[in-house]
């Protein structure tokens, strides 16, 4: 929808069968192989506005990722990210529900592997270098909402 807008788009992901299915459905955006443990921001320059959306619970290495972002993003640039919505509340619900085994599984292969709430997404973004710093949640209700969109800035 953004290219439509004529924004530039330029998309990487780690799977190459991912991004050879992105460019059979969208031939006019940039699509490349790549991780945010590599240094993209040297192999594909800097960007005003840089968008992950339901990446972050996947990483290993969060602060890495985060240090990516940061160094993607033009001084003055806007990072939009999102990942679930953790809350003590929303934890007990799922607990009360019988949900947790569900969502927090080992046995999805390549799932969640880190979960954060709002003080702890803060916390990483505010190493990295981000500055004001805010959230929304969406999906359901806010407080057991399905994820959260982290917004924050480059210092110029």
């Amino acid at each position: 929808q953004l290219s439509n807008m004529n924004y530039e788009i330029t998309g990487i992901d780690p799977s190459i069968e991912g991004i050879a299915q992105a460019a059979r459905k969208y031939p006019r955006l940039k699509l490349f192989q790549g991780s945010a443990y590599d240094n993209l921001a040297e192999n594909y320059g800097t960007f005003p506005i840089v968008i992950s959306l339901e990446v972050l619970e996947h990483l290993y290495d969060p602060r890495k990722y985060a240090r990516c972002i940061f160094a993607l993003l033009q001084p003055g640039g806007t990072a939009i990210l999102s990942t679930p919505y953790h809350s003590y509340l929303k934890n007990l619900t799922m607990a009360i529900t019988g949900k947790m085994d569900a969502h927090f599984t080992a046995l999805w292969d390549n799932g969640h592997i880190k979960f954060f709430s709002r003080k702890t997404l803060r916390i990483l973004l505010s190493e990295a270098g981000f500055a004001d710093i805010k959230f929304q949640r969406t999906g359901r209700i806010p407080t057991i909402a399905k994820s959260m969109i982290a917004i924050a800035n480059k210092p110029v």
